[in-house]
């Protein structure tokens, strides 16, 4: 009996995520599709209808993939993916946040928003829900499912309205990591973090789709092979010191990720203080609005702890505050 399972689907950046992981680890596990097949072991289990789901050797579950990931280090130290370098550690914690809750809208946004990579991407979750086989009614088995994910655009902030913004910061991304990528093997030298398990899952999902597949593969052929590799990564070389990865590392955090993460996060976070249901900032890009969003807060401030308490790490005050990205922090 293998020492754990976790339930996901190919459609899922946050299975694929702890999935590369695990397989980093070296780590006993089963990959289990959730589908119609697994649904009753699945909701034995669940307490949110969401993948990933991770069961434990000692038969607990969690759904949280950043939790996962912290959880699976702490007991499977080798080969590590925390740098040794703390400031490299904080960065890569932020990092990853920025993966999940803002990449993450550019990953949907040009899924869902048009076609054909909505009908693909709806095919796909049909084919992983009946375990490869065809529903009786194919074609309204998939109006149903992007009926059904094109209701959440405007939860996840991937609204027409916004859409300037997500493409300006996600096309901006990828151009400084291109940049990152081809003077490094990761984002901290010679092995994954939790960053690079974060970020890869998003953009493997973007692989798989039409229109931004195409354009990755056309504009960023280091990230597309990075992404490749991220399946299943090993160590190549130890990690490297912030002031080595400083030189292409503090312009994709200072030109982009504080420049749409970090004051939407903050503002985000406040508005759920202030008790607002929706959220409003100007960035450089345009107004960008949507709902607020809860567990983003949450995450915002468990990375702003995290942050406070490497905050002696060398270098990294001043890292953040070149990146302009101290204020948020």
């Amino acid at each position: 009996m293998t020492s754990y399972r976790l339930f996901g689907t190919e459609t899922s950046p946050y299975s694929l995520k702890v999935r590369s992981f695990l397989r980093y680890k070296n780590a006993d596990f089963d990959w289990v599709l959730r589908s119609v097949a697994t649904e009753e072991e699945f909701n034995r289990h669940a307490v949110l209808p969401t993948v990933p789901l991770l069961i434990g050797p000692d038969g607990k579950a969690s759904q949280d993939s950043t939790n996962m990931l912290a959880t699976l280090e702490k007991k499977h130290t080798a080969p590590s993916a925390v740098p040794e370098d703390p400031a490299c550690h904080a960065i890569a914690l932020l990092l990853e946040d920025y993966a999940d809750e803002w990449l993450n809208k550019a990953m949907f946004y040009h899924r869902w928003s048009q076609s054909p990579d909505r009908e693909a991407a709806a095919i796909r979750v049909l084919e992983q829900l009946l375990s490869g086989k065809q529903p009786a009614k194919r074609r309204e088995a998939k109006t149903s499912v992007i009926d059904r994910m094109t209701e959440k655009l405007a939860i996840v902030g991937a609204t027409p309205e916004n859409a300037p913004v997500i493409t300006a910061s996600f096309q901006r991304f990828i151009s400084l990591f291109e940049t990152h990528l081809e003077k490094h093997l990761f984002i901290f030298g010679g092995r994954p973090c939790s960053a690079d398990f974060a970020l890869a899952g998003q953009l493997q999902q973007m692989l798989s789709d039409p229109t931004a597949g195409d354009w990755l593969r056309e504009r960023a052929p280091f990230v597309v092979a990075w992404c490749e590799f991220m399946e299943t990564p090993t160590p190549g070389a130890p990690f490297a010191s912030l002031e080595e990865v400083s030189e292409t590392l503090l312009p994709l955090i200072r030109d982009e990720v504080a420049k749409t993460y970090l004051p939407w996060a903050k503002a985000n976070s406040d508005a759920i203080t202030g008790r607002k249901k929706e959220v409003t900032v100007e960035l450089d890009d345009g107004v960008f609005a949507q709902a607020t969003q809860r567990y983003a807060a949450k995450s915002y401030r468990v990375v702003k702890k995290a942050l406070e308490k490497l905050s002696d790490a060398e270098g990294l005050d001043g890292f953040l505050d070149s990146a302009g990205a101290k204020a948020f922090l």
